[in-house]
């Protein structure tokens, strides 16, 4: 699918060589768009990858001394639905990235992927939006800000130039009496693309609305704001009048197409829904009362950072072996340098137990752990394994017996024609590394990433429960 694969050791390096080949390069973090792209032959001028997900620092999320909150480029989405920081000061934020994908999404896929691939329906674009957050453009010509507001030109459009690479997101942390939160309408709960989205941030004075930004997603070619909502509710307190009102105006700022997910008129019915049901639960003081007080994340009992830093940069092409630790043995291939983990795994490793379901992460059934983290290893380029230490299905079992996953999904029956097992053992492993004595909502929070076309969910849940218990 490319030609060379770069894992520079600084930025400096990575805007060097993204310089050097000009429209030929990509520049990945999480690589979960890009990867599909290049896999539907979408993008047949690429021809290198640069990969900086081996640079230190990147993935911080931080507030300086002048109250603006910083997201490095590889700050993931997991990464923000786990900030206290983001919570308390950006919820609208945190909310949205909580939304996104499954956890095994979430632990690959960047904030800043998602701003730049720019699609109106992508979630964390609208709460940015919102917050009046900026970002940082950095190439070998130097370094300049923009306003996320001026980022966009069309659907999948933005204002960087060949040659820029996005190395910081800021926006004001909230001040006392800001108010914030988010709402996607979907088809389903999870693994699911924005039909509507919303944000809508306020800054409150007592009882009454001080300042108001309402930012719709999946409505128009970018992400817009409801300008004449925002006057209006300037000055107002939250009644149930000017709510229905604030909803109105929204509805009507709102410019959708009709296609496969959902009718114009449909859509900018929900946008009045929407943003409705934003302000009643800041109105009731609820907005984050469905957000878990510590969201299953799949990575283990702590958040992870970048591990394994480089010395120096690679560059991986059909030389280049890559080596990995798989399932505790050392590992060479010398082959397979331009395929995903998952067809690396299965035919150059030898390992069928993950399984090729619909190769665009929504399935789960890939699930392997990289550095101790759950991924959908059919989004992750093959060389990005390159130092890495890798668990499939084959690793869980020890010492011949089996992991209690695994032995619960017999006693339960819940294997049926088995084809998304190893996905979901991989899932119930990593959250019962992370939470010993899972909720049923843990549970399933844990699984949104797995499907069973056996529609068997309840005997799954039912091993989960039951592997818990084995475990005490």
């Amino acid at each position: 699918m490319w030609e060379r694969y770069y894992t520079p050791e600084s930025m400096n390096k990575a805007v060097q060589i993204h310089a050097e080949f000009g429209p030929e390069s990509r520049v990945i973090a999480g690589a979960t768009d890009l990867m599909l792209e290049l896999e539907r032959k979408l993008r047949p001028d690429v021809k290198v990858l640069v990969d900086i997900t081996r640079i230190p620092g990147l993935d911080q999320i931080s507030e300086d001394n002048q109250g603006w909150i910083h997201l490095g480029p590889l700050v993931t989405h997991n990464h923000a639905a786990n900030s206290r920081l983001l919570v308390e000061k950006a919820f609208a934020l945190a909310y949205a990235c909580w939304m996104v994908g499954s956890p095994q999404i979430r632990n690959r896929g960047t904030i800043a992927g998602n701003l730049i691939t720019a699609s109106p329906a992508n979630d964390t674009i609208s709460p940015l939006m919102a917050l009046g957050a900026k970002v940082t453009l950095q190439s070998a010509g130097g370094i300049r800000e923009v306003a996320l507001k001026d980022f966009y030109l069309g659907v999948r459009k933005t204002v960087m130039e060949p040659g820029e690479i996005l190395v910081d997101i800021a926006f004001p942390a909230a001040a006392e009496g800001v108010r914030s939160s988010f709402y996607k309408l979907a088809l389903r709960r999870a693994q699911a693309i924005s039909v509507v989205n919303a944000a809508v941030v306020l800054e409150m004075d007592g009882k009454k609305v001080k300042k108001a930004a309402i930012t719709l997603g999946s409505v128009a070619p970018t992400i817009i704001h409801a300008g004449e909502a925002e006057v209006y509710l300037a000055g107002k307190e939250l009644s149930e009048d000017v709510m229905e009102e604030v909803g109105r105006l929204s509805m009507e700022a709102a410019r959708p197409i009709d296609d496969l997910r959902a009718s114009a008129a449909y859509r900018k019915q929900m946008v009045r829904v929407s943003v409705m049901r934003i302000l009643r639960s800041i109105a009731e003081g609820r907005e984050k009362a469905a957000y878990p007080e510590s969201p299953v994340m799949l990575w283990g009992a702590e958040e992870p950072h970048l591990q394994n830093i480089l010395q120096a940069g690679l560059v991986h092409t059909a030389e280049e072996p890559i080596r990995a630790t798989i399932n505790g043995k050392a590992c060479e291939f010398t082959s397979g340098q331009d395929k995903t983990l998952l067809r690396l795994l299965r035919e150059e490793g030898g390992l069928t137990g993950p399984k090729e379901g619909c190769s665009e992460g929504e399935c789960g059934a890939c699930t392997v752990w990289m550095d101790g983290i759950a991924v959908m290893s059919c989004l992750v380029p093959a060389p990005r394994a390159h130092g890495t230490t890798i668990v499939t299905v084959e690793g869980l079992a020890k010492d011949g017996k089996l992991h209690p996953i695994q032995q619960a999904f017999i006693e339960e029956g819940a294997v049926q024609c088995g084809y998304c097992t190893p996905g979901f053992l991989m899932s119930g492993a990593k959250l019962l590394e992370e939470r010993p004595q899972p909720d049923e909502d843990e549970i399933k929070q844990a699984i949104t990433g797995n499907l069973c076309r056996c529609t068997g969910y309840y005997k799954i849940i039912s091993a989960f429960e039951k592997a818990a218990k084995m475990q005490v």
